[in-house]
């Protein structure tokens, strides 16, 4: 069996398998059903090998032994196994989910939030300045700033940005709409887009001419994006600092009050 390298190489990347194991699987689903030895002259795998081999993969959900002497597998069809991975996966980010919130309970974490507030050296809030790299990291500072917004909030950004966004955003703004919380949106881009967005939710936007995309959280915290809007991998500075970010807020408003803002 001749088998492309190149395949070999997708295949062991996109089902997490080791190379010997990508080899057997290929050779067992252009079999259909074979023996050990079968698996070992089609794949090229020694057949010392083989047999753990197959064995893992049965362990793994990629075949299934069908009784009998000799042993023969059979290769599970690639939809099944891309469906069982599917629902391990999910079980699996569940169980961390359940882990790391049941953490909060624990006396370890309640000695990291003693250690990260009565730390040695207090950090003043205007000296708090930092980057964050990666579009989850960026998404999970959003959040952040939004959850912990006790007055107000004032995003400045594209349409097609807010609309990339919008699994984070839209309920964070909706919850902080329902308990009071000032929120003030401006978009840039196609005035369309920016109706469809209105005609959805529930705070409306207004339209901007500024390129900024800005996200301030009562006047004290902001996160500033510095990458283009259609960036691979998205860069952003945080600030806590009150005096800044009050005048960067207050410049926004101003810009919006003056006609560059407004439907």
């Amino acid at each position: 069996m001749i088998i492309k390298q190149e395949l070999v190489k997708r295949i062991k990347e996109y089902f997490d398998l080791n190379i010997y194991e990508t080899k057997v699987w290929l050779a067992l689903l252009s079999k259909g059903l074979a023996s050990a030895g079968e698996v070992a002259e089609l794949s090229g795998v020694p057949r010392s090998r083989t047999y753990d081999v197959l064995e893992s993969l049965e362990k793994r959900g990629f075949a299934i032994a069908k009784i009998g002497k000799p042993v023969k597998y059979l290769a599970v069809k690639p939809t099944e196994v891309i469906e069982k991975m599917k629902s391990n996966l999910l079980h699996d980010v569940q169980e961390r989910v359940k882990s790391l919130v049941n953490l909060k309970t624990t006396p370890e974490y309640i000695e990291l939030e003693q250690l990260h507030t009565t730390g040695i050296s207090p950090i003043k809030s205007h000296e708090i300045i930092g980057s964050l790299k990666g579009r989850a990291n960026v998404m999970a500072k959003i959040r952040e700033l939004l959850e912990n917004s006790k007055k107000e909030v004032l995003i400045c950004t594209s349409a097609l940005d807010f609309e990339d966004k919008s699994r984070i955003l839209v309920p964070a703004l909706e919850k902080l709409s329902k308990g009071n919380i000032k929120i003030r949106l401006a978009l840039s881009g196609e005035t369309d887009k920016i109706n469809k967005l209105n005609a959805k939710l529930s705070i409306k936007a207004k339209h901007t001419e500024s390129n900024a995309r800005v996200f301030i959280s009562d006047k004290t915290e902001a996160l500033l994006m510095v990458t283009p809007q259609n960036s691979e991998d998205e860069i952003g500075i945080w600030l806590s600092s009150p005096y800044f970010t009050d005048y960067l807020a207050r410049m926004l408003e101003g810009s919006l009050k003056n006609g560059n803002g407004g439907n």
